[in-house]
This record gives structure tokens, C-alpha cells and sequence, in this order.
């Protein structure tokens, strides 16, 4: 009977040993980033020492994971908030680095990129810093006092910090027609919808389409008639006197567009601008759209700009009792 007990419990053991060879093993899950030394070593009174380090290259492709793992890493272990566009902004270089990645920047110091999301941001090893409380205290206060200023027929996106302008960039808006779309198998009003309000929605990961017939695509021509994969970088929603009309922010592939009545409704930017933008409007921040002919010129003379959109203003009383929603894309 001892012999048969020590057989059995021998064939048993071998069993599970084997089991566990030859079960597959799953993929150690991925991290991008790790404590430095110095943040092991700083005081737990003095958070502002804080940082990581990168534990691989950070690219434009895995960016949004990357800071995905830092701040479901950091909302544990801080006693104030943290959020991405928080990070981002206690780094500043980042931003800088960001909009270095526009292609057409790239193309003038002679680097061709066929895949956008492959550019590196930050490299391996490279140190990143943690905010302390009183440094996102002071990012978020900054924050509230933000506005997005777009003039549709002067082709102007600013962003002003309370009375302080931080930027200017040029911007591309809705044409002045009315067309079928097969995206909502109607006629939309291209024009791009003015109103006071706030940014309510930020899509990272846009899929192209084009709304004229519905068809999605992944790779766009440039204006240097070269063909590459679409980037990916961040549209922006905001919503206008209460009503979202599906017009947003987001960047261009073709520049040259820039200054022209030409969307599908949204505004349109450079794709380096886009990423400033983006950083500079989380959710909440303050938008208003207006059409304002009449502006200040360089020389603090009075200019009257072109009327792109004839009528505009009876034209848009009648179309804010409509219920009508635009569609938006990327077109190339």
C-alpha cells in the first residue's frame, strides 16, 4: 500500500511540474517609467523633489499610455491632484519637443517621416519632473484665467492668459457653402459656428473620415505632394452657448489650406500648434468663437477685413433656432 501511495503521489507531482512547463507564460506588462533615484531619496515633506525616469523611448505612438501609467501611478500616491496636462506643463521642454514633431518642420532640417507616431519625445532614461502642490496649485489657477480666442475672417487662434497673450497662431475655417455629406446623408452649413463657451470633450485617438462619402482613410498627401500615415495628435471639442455643433480644433496635414475658408466647419491648425493648443486647453477651459470684421492693425490703425461670410450675422440667428449638427474631418 506504501508503495502505491508513493507511486501515485510521484505521478501527481510530476503531473503538475509538467503543467507548469508547459503552460505559456503571459507578457510581463509594459512600464515606461521608474523612480530616479533621487525621488527614493528625497524627504517625504519635499514632494517637489519628485521624479521619474523614462524606462524606454517615448514616442508619439505609446505618449498617451506613458502618461496614462504615471498618473494612475501618482493619484495613489499624492495627496493632491495630478493629471497629464498638469505633468506635460511642469516639464515645458516637452511641449517644445512636441511641436518640433510637426512634419513640415521636421522636412526643413531635411527629415522625412513617414510615420508620425514614430518620433521620439523623450528619450530612454531621460528625468521628468513631479510637481509639488504648490506648483500645480499655481498651474491651475493659471488654468481658470486661460481663454481661446479664434476671429473667423481674420484666421486667428490666440490664447490669452487673462490679458496677456501667450500665442497666435493661423487657422483655417468653415467654407461658405452648403453640401451634401454622406456621413449625415443631408445638406450641412459648412461655416464655422460662433458662441462663448468651454472645451467639453478631447478625442486622442481621432479616426479620419471623410464625411463627403463616409469613407475612412489612414494615410494623407502633404503639400509637398509626399503621402504619409495620419499623426496622432489630440482634437479638441468646444461647446458653444450650451449647443455642440461638432466643430473642433484639431491639426491639418496641408498648412497651405491655413487662411482660407476651407473646412468642413472646424477650426484648423499646424500640427506643431496643435500640440501647444492642446496643453494649454483641458477640459473646462474658456473658448469663444466670434466674427469680428473690424480688428486693431499692427500700426494700431483701424482694418476692415474681407466679409467671407456675406450676411453671417442674419444667417446665424436663423440657424441657431435650427436643430442642426456639423460634422468635422480632417480633409485633405
Amino acid at each position: 500500500m506504501k508503495n502505491l501511495n508513493l507511486l501515485l503521489y510521484t505521478l501527481l507531482l510530476s503531473l503538475i511540474l509538467f503543467t507548469a512547463c508547459t503552460q505559456p507564460k503571459l507578457p510581463a506588462r509594459k512600464t515606461f517609467f521608474v523612480l530616479s533615484p533621487e525621488t527614493l531619496e528625497a524627504p517625504p515633506d519635499e514632494p517637489k523633489f519628485l521624479q521619474i525616469e523614462a524606462a524606454s523611448d517615448i514616442t508619439i505612438g505609446n505618449w498617451f499610455e506613458f502618461w496614462d501609467e504615471v498618473v494612475a501611478h501618482f493619484d495613489t500616491v499624492l495627496s493632491y491632484p495630478i493629471t497629464e496636462h498638469l505633468l506635460v506643463r511642469s516639464n515645458p521642454w516637452l511641449i517644445d519637443s512636441l511641436a518640433a514633431s510637426d512634419y513640415y518642420r521636421r522636412m526643413e532640417n531635411g527629415i522625412f517621416t513617414y510615420d508620425p507616431q514614430a518620433v521620439q519625445i523623450i528619450p530612454k532614461g531621460k528625468k521628468l519632473l513631479i510637481p509639488d502642490s504648490l506648483q500645480v496649485e499655481s498651474l491651475m489657477e493659471m488654468q481658470g484665467l486661460v481663454l481661446l480666442d479664434v476671429n473667423i475672417p481674420e484666421f486667428k487662434l490666440r490664447i490669452w492668459h487673462y490679458d496677456s497673450l501667450l500665442y497666435t497662431f493661423p487657422v483655417r475655417v468653415g467654407q461658405n457653402t452648403e453640401r451634401y455629406l454622406a456621413m449625415v446623408n443631408r445638406n450641412v452649413d459648412l461655416r464655422t459656428y460662433t458662441g462663448n463657451g468651454c472645451i467639453v470633450r478631447i478625442n486622442k485617438n481621432p479616426i479620419f473620415v471623410n464625411p463627403r462619402d463616409n469613407k475612412r482613410y489612414e494615410v494623407t498627401r502633404r503639400d509637398d505632394e509626399k503621402v504619409t500615415l495620419l499623426p496622432r495628435i489630440p482634437w479638441i471639442e468646444p461647446e458653444l452657448d450650451g449647443m455642440r455643433y461638432g466643430h473642433l480644433i484639431h491639426p491639418t496635414t496641408n498648412p497651405k489650406t491655413l487662411g482660407k475658408a476651407y473646412s468642413n466647419g472646424c477650426v484648423g491648425v499646424r500640427e506643431g500648434d496643435m500640440w501647444i493648443i492642446y496643453y494649454y486647453a483641458p477640459l473646462g477651459t474658456s473658448v469663444s468663437i466670434r466674427y469680428e470684421r473690424e480688428i486693431v492693425g499692427p500700426d494700431g490703425g483701424r482694418i476692415l477685413l474681407e466679409d467671407i461670410y456675406p450676411d453671417f450675422e442674419s444667417e446665424m440667428k436663423k440657424r441657431w433656432k435650427k436643430e442642426n449638427q456639423c460634422v468635422c474631418s480632417m480633409i485633405e
